[in-house]
C-alpha cells in the first residue's frame, strides 16, 4: 500500500483522494500523536483560499476537538505563518490546510510540531499507522467538559506581520513594487507588510474566490507579472504560491529571477556582513550550475540535497547552516524561520537592495543562469531505479558531461510517483543541451522499455 504521507504532508484531489473521513482522521490520529500526555493539547489551524479549504477545515477540527483537543483557528495565513504562530503561541502543533503550487482541485493537510518544524517520517509513519489501524491505540473520546474547542485567534495576522517587519533593519520607502498574491494565503498579509514598510505597492492576483489560486499567476505563471513590471515602471515584482512558501521576483527590466539567484544574492550579503554561517548555502541537485559558478567565485560553499524542501532543511539544522533553499524559490533562512517563507523571503531580498542602493537588475547578474532541458523518459516500472547499471547509458552520459569540461551537466533523476526517469540537462547552448537530452531520453527509453 502507498505512503500516505508524501514530501509535503497528505494531498491530493480534495473530496476524493483527501476526503472528510480522512481529513477527521487526520485531526483525530494528528491530536494523538503530536500531544501524548497533555491534558487539553491546543493545535493551531490555518488554510489557502481553496473552495474546499472550508470543508476540509471543518472535518480536521471535528477530529481534533474529538480527541480532547483545542483548535485554534486563524483562518486564511501563509504555510509559513502556522509555523511561527505555533512557536509564539506555544502550542501543541500546527496544521496547514492546502496544497501550495498546485491547481485549485487539489488540497493537503500537513502538521508541524510544537517547534514549527515540518514532521520527521517517523511521526508522519505513527499518525498514518494508526489511521490505517496498523497500530492499535486508544485515542481518547472524552464526553462532557473535556471535549475540545473550536477557538478563534483574532490577532494572529497582526502577529505575524509583526514578525515579518521585525526580520529586516531597513525601511522599505522609495521602492516601487507589483507584487502578485496568486489568489492565494498572501492575499492580505503580503500588501499590509511590504506598504507598512513605506514601499509604494501594486497588488494584483489579489481577489481570491476559492477557485482562481494559482491559475494563471502567482510563481508558477509570473509571465503577467513581468508584463505589469515594465507597464507600472516598478523597482521590482514580487510572485509567491498559493500558500505563500515560495518567491519568484522580477527585475525592473521584467526579467526573472528565481531561487537559485535569490539564494546566491542573500548569501552573499550575509557573507560580507559576517552572517553566513559555514560560508556555506544549502540547495537541491536541481540548482542551476550557475549557481555553483557564482558561489565558487565568492568564495562559497555549497552543499546539494535531494529535490524537497525537507531534505534542505534536514542538511541546514546537521550542518548548522543558515540560508538553504530550491530554484522554486522556496528558501529557509533558518535565523528567523523553521520552513520556507515567501514574504521573510522577500523581505531579504529587499534588504539588500535598500542597503546596496543597486537595481535587482545589478543584483540578478551575479549569477548567469545556464540553460536547462528536461525531458521524460517513459520505462518500465521495475527498471526505473536501474538506469546508471546500464552500461550503454552510462557511457552516453559520461560522454555528454565530458563534452561540457565542467560548463555544464547531466542529471537524472528517476519520478518518485510515475514510471519515468527524468533526464535533465544544462549548457551554455540551448541548441546543443535538446539535442542530447532528447537522445539520451530515447537511448533510456529503448534499454529500459
Amino acid at each position: 500500500m502507498a505512503r500516505m504521507f508524501g514530501t509535503d504532508g497528505v494531498r491530493g484531489v480534495a473530496n476524493r483522494d483527501l476526503d472528510c473521513y480522512l481529513a477527521f482522521k487526520l485531526g483525530q490520529a494528528g491530536a494523538y500523536v503530536l500531544s501524548k500526555g497533555k491534558k487539553r493539547p491546543k493545535i493551531l489551524i490555518g488554510k489557502d483560499t481553496r473552495l474546499s479549504g472550508d470543508m476540509l477545515e471543518a472535518a480536521l477540527i471535528a477530529g481534533i476537538c474529538s480527541a480532547g483537543a483545542d483548535a485554534l483557528v486563524v483562518g486564511v495565513m501563509p504555510t509559513a505563518a502556522i509555523a511561527y504562530l505555533t512557536r509564539y503561541y506555544g502550542v501543541d502543533a500546527g496544521v496547514v490546510i492546502s496544497a501550495s503550487h498546485n491547481p485549485m482541485e487539489y488540497n493537503g493537510i500537513k502538521f508541524f510540531d510544537g517547534n514549527g518544524y515540518k514532521l520527521p517520517d517517523k511521526m508522519e509513519d505513527e499518525i498514518e499507522a494508526i489511521i490505517k489501524g496498523q497500530e492499535q491505540v486508544d485515542i481518547p473520546a472524552p464526553v462532557g467538559d473535556e471535549i475540545g474547542r473550536k477557538v478563534p485567534v483574532p490577532n494572529a495576522l497582526q502577529d505575524y506581520v509583526n514578525f515579518l517587519k521585525s526580520t529586516i533593519d531597513v525601511d522599505l520607502s522609495g521602492l516601487k513594487l507589483v507584487v502578485d498574491c496568486a489568489n492565494g494565503a498572501a492575499y492580505k498579509v503580503a500588501p499590509m507588510v511590504f506598504s507598512q514598510l513605506g514601499a509604494e505597492v501594486k497588488v494584483i492576483n489579489d481577489n481570491p474566490n476559492g477557485v482562481n489560486i494559482n491559475y494563471n499567476c502567482g510563481s508558477t505563471h509570473p509571465e503577467g507579472l513581468q508584463r505589469f513590471v515594465i507597464e507600472a515602471g516598478a523597482d521590482v515584482g514580487l510572485a509567491f504560491d498559493g500558500d505563500a512558501d515560495r518567491l519568484i521576483a522580477v527585475d525592473e527590466k521584467g526579467q526573472l529571477v528565481d531561487g537559485d539567484q535569490i539564494m546566491v544574492i542573500c548569501a552573499l550579503d550575509m557573507k560580507e556582513r559576517g552572517v553566513l554561517k559555514h560560508n556555506t548555502v544549502v540547495a537541491t541537485v536541481m540548482s542551476n550550475i550557475g549557481f555553483d559558478i557564482a558561489l565558487k567565485k565568492a568564495g562559497c560553499n555549497f552543499i546539494k540535497t535531494k529535490v524537497g524542501d525537507r531534505y534542505v532543511l534536514e542538511e541546514m539544522l546537521q550542518g548548522g547552516y543558515n540560508i538553504g533553499g530550491e530554484q522554486s524559490g522556496h528558501i529557509i533562512f533558518l535565523d528567523y524561520s523553521t520552513t520556507g517563507d515567501g514574504i521573510l523571503t522577500a523581505l531579504q531580498l529587499l534588504s539588500v537592495m535598500k542597503r546596496n542602493n543597486r537595481r535587482m537588475s545589478e543584483l540578478a547578474s551575479v549569477m548567469q543562469r545556464f540553460p536547462q532541458v528536461l525531458v521524460n523518459a517513459k520505462v518500465s516500472p521495475e527498471k526505473k531505479d536501474s538506469y546508471m547499471d546500464d552500461p550503454i547509458i552510462s557511457e552516453e552520459i559520461s560522454r555528454i558531461e565530458a563534452k561540457f569540461k565542467g560548463a555544464g551537466r547531466v542529471l537524472i533523476r528517476p519520478s518518485g510517483t510515475e514510471p519515468l526517469i527524468r533526464v535533465m540537462i544544462e549548457g551554455a547552448d540551448h541548441k546543443e543541451i535538446e539535442d542530447s537530452a532528447s537522445r539520451l531520453a530515447r537511448l533510456i527509453e529503448e534499454r529500459l522499455s
